[in-house]
């Protein structure tokens, strides 16, 4: 069964046992999904069933939006409620200083990943060498905050709403925000709102031609060509420009990328529900 789903993820296990709930649920041996969360956090996680999962990368799922809040004054190691090392006494702030704060923070960021993280250092996750008390040795990420809003604060918490790119570390943007205060901070709770246009709607199957993050192009050759993978030419297209498109084939698409020598198949007559 090929399939592409929203699932909400609840606090307390991890995306792969909610992924294997869902596998029993609905009988079915091959899926996978898109965007880990963290098992302290939870909310929307995009699940693809059989070989749908080869659409993750062309999807339309950024913007993402998320809603946390910050303990002031908890140390972790891992920037949320999984490891709290220890908590100090801190002064309460106002709402305007946060706003200010908050504000200072939008735009472009440049900062290390969190040290328990999926990143791979040398084939190995950062979370699984931290775990084992081995040096964790990370390069720098930048990603963009379009929106970062207060929404509660009732000391020592805060609760903001952050609308990111892709590959931002909320915990990190705590951390941030925490450090611009001038405490230590870590995420005592996590909730992701949506990935792009990509909402919680009870599991109802995705329209993939609605889903994709990429633009339409029109094949104006016989479809019976790209039914059958035969070799495509550029000047077949009404959108000739180098990039990645994809195809109304009817109940199917197609994604293909024109490059500067000729025409090629990333994907071809997928399942369009």
């Amino acid at each position: 069964m090929n399939r592409l789903f929203v699932a909400y993820k609840p606090s307390g296990i991890s995306s792969n046992q909610l992924l294997g709930r869902l596998k029993r649920r609905y009988k079915i041996k091959k899926a996978g999904y898109s965007g880990t969360l963290d098992p302290f956090a939870k909310g929307v996680l995009i699940i693809a069933f059989g070989n749908h999962g080869r659409l993750f990368r062309f999807l339309n799922k950024t913007p993402k939006r998320y809603r946390a809040t910050l303990w002031l004054g908890a140390y972790s190691p891992t920037l949320d409620i999984e490891k709290i090392e220890s908590i100090h006494d801190t002064e309460p702030v106002t709402e305007e200083r946060l706003a200010t704060v908050l504000a200072s923070l939008t735009g472009e960021l440049t900062y290390l990943p969190p040290k328990y993280s999926a990143k791979k250092i040398e084939g190995r996750r950062a979370y699984a060498l931290a775990r084992e008390g081995k040096e964790v040795d990370l390069r720098t990420i930048t990603s963009t905050v379009y929106n970062l809003s207060l929404l509660h604060y009732r000391h020592p918490f805060v609760t903001f709403e952050a609308t990111v790119s892709e590959g931002t570390y909320i915990r990190s943007l705590g951390e941030m925000i925490a450090a611009a205060l001038g405490y230590e901070g870590a995420l005592s709770a996590l909730e992701r709102l949506n990935e792009g246009q990509f909402i919680y709607e009870n599991e109802a199957p995705l329209d993939v031609k609605t889903s994709l993050g990429i633009p339409k192009n029109r094949y104006n050759g016989t479809q019976q060509t790209i039914l059958l993978g035969q070799p495509l030419k550029r000047d077949d297209f009404d959108l000739q420009e180098a990039g990645i498109y994809w195809i109304d084939n009817g109940e199917t698409i197609s994604i293909i990328e024109i490059c500067d020598d000729g025409v090629r198949y990333l994907l071809n007559k997928v399942e369009a529900c």
